[in-house]
């Protein structure tokens, strides 16, 4: 224990020191592309079978590798295999459906109906959109948000679930889905975000914000706020305004060596764990926040250092080493401390080729 202030800095004492980041003139476009080439390969590797967040989590990082398309046949085949192949197996054998973090893969499912119009695939997103309106499992709080469990509010929520609107809004003509998930990340942002920082909280518990600003909460938040950017939603000016405080809070906490603690803001009992499935999230979100125009050059200037640092982490295998496991909200910060982060992640893969696919939009 760290003497006065009751802080158990243990496990921070004993983090590995941070591995010195990618040089960015070698990141050239066909060292981007083969790594990221190396992650899906290694995703694919996994075994994923489950229709839940991890699985949905690695379809959308590939699919967004692919290029988002409008139906075109290009984005077909450039779309790696394992993803029809995941939807296709599991609409055949009946998509699970219990929680929020089951709409993750959903995102894809309508993907691929605006790439085929195939209407199977429309027909497994509208009942994912029953299940959200209609089932009893899916809780509201107050100000609308959607709970992750009952009583709590998690930021991985407007990720999951507000994904899987936006994308079957933009691809089945509905712009009213496009605004519920608007809803949803304004109604997070007001629990979630803090007012003086701008920073994501990872949750709330029993009606109270329990401020740990956990790196993938805001991963989960930023990346959802520019997907809905990009769909052009009729909420685009506050959705803009709380994403640019974030990113730019992001940014001023961000080490030299590009990669964020577990615990953002340099929490003394999470100093120097690092995590790298947060940093390429909020590296893919800063990237694609700056092409339209949200403080482009800090971010940027950001997004490349934060990817620089990412792809240090990438095994010769295509693992994103350092991601830390699932993890459920902790109400002391120490609790993200022991998390494990020694073994390979889907998360850590799909936020991996988010940052990868942004990265080569901006040098193609």
């Amino acid at each position: 224990m760290s003497k006065g202030r009751g802080l158990d800095t243990s496990q921070a004492s004993r983090s590995q020191p941070p591995q010195r980041p990618a040089d960015l003139a070698d990141l050239t476009p066909q060292v981007l592309a083969k790594t990221a080439g190396r992650i899906a390969d290694r995703a694919v590797a996994m075994g994923l079978t489950h229709w839940f967040w991890g699985e949905g989590v690695v379809l959308q990082g590939m699919m967004r590798l692919a290029g988002e398309g409008s139906g075109a046949p290009e984005l077909m085949r450039a779309v790696h295999p394992f993803v029809t192949e995941f939807v296709d197996g599991h609409l055949r054998d009946g998509i699970e459906l219990g929680h929020v973090n089951n709409l993750a893969p959903g995102a894809v499912c309508a993907d691929l109906y605006g790439a085929t119009g195939e209407r199977r695939y429309a027909d497994a997103c509208e009942r994912m959109l029953d299940w959200l309106r209609h089932d009893d499992a899916v809780t509201r709080a107050p100000g609308g948000a959607i709970e992750h469990w009952p009583g709590g509010v998690w930021a991985d929520t407007v990720y999951m679930g507000g994904t899987f609107l936006i994308h079957y809004g933009l691809h089945a003509g509905r712009p009213e889905l496009i605004e519920e998930a608007g809803e949803q990340i304004l109604a997070h942002a007001e629990i979630l975000q803090h007012p003086e920082t701008g920073l994501y909280a990872h949750g709330s518990h029993e009606g109270r914000t329990i401020w740990n600003f956990w790196g993938r909460a805001n991963a989960w938040t930023a990346l959802a706020s520019v997907e809905y950017l990009e769909a052009g939603g009729a909420l685009s000016q506050p959705v803009r305004e709380v994403l640019r405080r974030q990113l730019l809070a992001l940014a001023g906490h961000q080490p030299a060596y590009g990669i964020w603690d577990v615990l953002v803001d340099g929490q003394p009992e999470n100093r120097g764990i690092l995590e790298t499935s947060a940093a390429a999230g909020i590296a893919a979100a800063m990237f694609r926040a700056a092409a339209l125009g949200i403080e482009p050059e800090r971010l940027r200037r950001s997004a490349w250092r934060a990817l620089a640092g990412v792809h240090a982490y990438v095994a010769d295998d295509g693992t994103l080493t350092r991601t830390s496991a699932g993890t459920v909200l902790q109400l002391l910060p120490f609790g993200y401390s022991v998390i494990r982060d020694d073994m390979i992640q889907p998360w850590g893969q799909g936020l991996a080729l988010q940052a990868y696919a942004a990265a080569l939009r901006e040098t193609t």
